[in-house]
């Protein structure tokens, strides 16, 4: 899915393999970013995801047709694997949003994850070293329903233990 829409820009073929659900033309670790143009059209496109390749063939300096030839390589070799949203505001503000690490019982990770994946106010979902099994990135509508999904989780067969820490404000955001 392509955000972007110029009247004069058509959808490069990568995006539309990714909109039908076929797999990238090649491996995402083989991927790179190639020069200064490349890393200047990522940081744009983070900052805008919606911009015509028109403005930001102006900003970078060169052609449209160089930046949609560029947007599509990026696509195909999995370097841009979608575009998103961003809100801001009161939207974001509305909600509350944890950190949960979760530990779990040896051999239960499989169908931890399974169980977690369900959630929709799970947003991210690691493994890591240290002294937790998995780091959850959990986002509710209010710290009612946080704490009916910590239940949840804690409920869940194979976890052993939880630890959460609330976001209090978002310092550094360089996610898209």
């Amino acid at each position: 899915m392509t955000p972007r829409k110029t009247a004069s820009a058509p959808k490069p073929a990568a995006s539309a393999r990714a909109a039908e659900g076929a797999a990238p033309a090649t491996e995402p670790a083989l991927a790179t970013l190639r020069d200064r143009i490349d890393r200047e059209l990522i940081a744009l496109l983070q900052a805008n995801a919606r911009a015509s390749t028109a403005n930001l063939a102006r900003q970078l300096g060169v052609a449209r047709t160089t930046v949609v030839a560029r947007l599509a390589r990026l696509e195909a070799e999995g370097l841009i694997a979608g575009y998103t949203v961003r809100l801001g505001g009161e939207a974001v503000e509305r909600g509350v949003q944890a950190f949960v690490g979760i530990t779990v019982q040896p051999r239960a990770g499989r169908e931890v994850v399974k169980r977690l994946s369900r959630f929709p106010e799970l947003r991210q979902l690691a493994s890591v070293s240290g002294a937790f099994d998995y780091m959850a990135t959990l986002r509710a509508d209010s710290t009612a329903r946080l704490d009916a999904l910590l239940d949840e989780i804690g409920d869940i067969d194979g976890v052993i233990k939880t630890h959460t820490s609330v976001l209090l404000a978002l310092r550094v955001d360089r996610n898209a």
